[in-house]
């Protein structure tokens, strides 16, 4: 059975429209943006899902990834203000906000964006002491980040961190390093020391004042004590009681013969003790002991006298 020419026209009319639609409809992934061109000039940009665009007029241009991207920075050596050469790496992570100005304002994004942070990090590092690189690397991302933001912000990209990962000086330098560190605790080391003996001078100084002045108090009262006890008997005697110098000389008498003694150098002590001298002042303690006792009974009594009769009730 052969065609008609109706039906071959309905067959080129179908074919026709699948092509169209086949030209026209675009689907766009999630996480990125496709740019239309018409007639080679950017027209619109389509957006993830199902997009329309005008068969055999207008085509898709660039296919821009709107996810955030991360790009290796090699390392590089970097001079420092100092004289002193490193080595320095990095890594950059930046986001397409704008499709079309990313895709026609620069040519080359990654390597724009990669020639771009490695010349600001040489700037940025250059102006700065090894010391300062080693310690303020914080500090450095920041300036890093916010001066490579500001330069591709034109490009229609966001610049979202900007990360040193090594800083490696050379082994001659690393090696001076370890020992300027090693001096340097050293030297904490003896102000740290030369710290802890002054305090404890200065603790010892004033427990030696304290124990001097505690001392001297001791001496004084013992002193006084001393004189008390010298005036009473000097009272005693001029009142007529030699009973009184007595007990004052065998106490001292005693006290003499303790501390000879006690001395740690003698083992032995002969010494010509009269016995009867000592029976003497022993008697005389002994004479001194019956007077106090016999005086407390004397005013005991006498209080006793002193003291009212109690009357007591009869018993009826």
């Amino acid at each position: 059975m052969g065609f008609s020419g109706f039906d071959i026209a309905i067959i080129a009319l179908v074919a026709l429209v699948v092509l169209v639609l086949f030209k026209g409809i675009r689907t766009i992934p999630q996480g990125y943006n496709y740019t239309v061109e018409r007639f080679g000039r950017y027209t619109k940009t389509l957006s993830p899902g199902l997009n329309l665009i005008v068969p055999f007029v207008d085509r898709i241009g660039a296919k821009m990834n709107m996810m955030e991207q991360v790009l290796d920075v090699p390392s590089q050596e970097i001079i420092t203000r100092d004289n002193a050469i490193v080595g320095v790496d990095g890594i950059a992570f930046f986001q397409i906000l704008n499709a079309a100005q990313a895709a026609y304002q620069v040519a080359g994004l990654q390597n724009a964006i990669l020639n771009l942070t490695m010349t600001n990090i040489r700037t940025v590092m250059g102006s700065m002491d090894l010391d300062e690189l080693l310690s303020n690397r914080d500090a450095i991302n920041e300036r890093l980040l916010r001066v490579v933001d500001e330069a591709a912000h034109p490009w229609g990209i966001k610049i979202t961190r900007v990360e040193i990962k090594d800083i490696n000086p050379p082994a001659n330098l690393i090696e001076s390093m370890g020992r300027q560190m090693t001096a340097e605790r050293n030297k904490r080391a003896q102000i740290l020391a030369a710290e802890g003996l002054k305090q404890s001078q200065i603790l010892e100084a004033e427990g030696r004042k304290e124990a001097a002045f505690r001392d001297a108090e001791a001496r004084e009262r013992s002193a006084e004590a001393e004189a008390r006890a010298t005036q009473v008997v000097s009272e005693a005697i001029s009142k007529g009681d030699v009973q009184a110098l007595n007990y004052f000389v065998a106490q001292k008498y005693t006290e003499a013969l303790t501390k000879i003694g006690s001395a740690a150098n003698s083992k032995v002590v002969l010494m010509p003790l009269e016995a009867s001298s000592l029976i003497g002042t022993l008697g005389g303690i002994g004479e001194i002991a019956k007077e106090v006792f016999r005086s407390e009974g004397s005013n005991g009594a006498q209080r006793q006298a002193a003291r009212p009769p109690v009357v007591r009730p009869s018993e009826s």
